[in-house]
């Protein structure tokens, strides 16, 4: 019985939960650490635009450093891998000279894979 009671006391139930989140965060750290950012790239109409370059910008200690570069498929997807930052930004241009805002993407950890949920527009001329 004392054993019980003692199991569920503050300085055992306290100590598990912390044990059991930091646990279950590198879980989910480890199975979505692969390095892979996508998004899509839309004109100011809302149509995908195929063929734009996308720049992925990575944090340097003052300023940001264009580290890679793709092109949008037919749909306006584009997929950046191997991306090993946690500061990053991204920007579209199309072959005419049309460009997006340079995008912020905030990222818990090194390497967390994510899809932009707002696609980049572009329009008429850098902005």
């Amino acid at each position: 019985m004392r054993w019980r009671k003692f199991l569920r006391s503050r300085f055992v139930v306290v100590p598990g939960v912390i044990v059991a989140a930091i646990g279950g965060w590198n879980v989910y750290v480890a199975q979505h650490a692969h390095g892979l950012l996508a998004g899509r790239v839309v004109d100011a109409s809302g149509r995908p635009v195929a063929g734009a370059e996308v720049v992925l910008f990575e944090q340097q200690f003052t300023n940001q450093v264009a580290q890679d570069r793709t092109r949008t498929d037919s749909l306006g997807w584009f997929r950046f891998r191997e991306n090993r930052s946690h500061a990053v930004q991204v920007q579209a241009q199309t072959p005419n000279g049309q460009a997006s805002r340079r995008e912020t993407v905030r990222l818990w950890f090194r390497a967390q894979d994510r899809v932009l949920t707002r696609p980049l527009v572009v329009a008429g001329g850098n902005r």
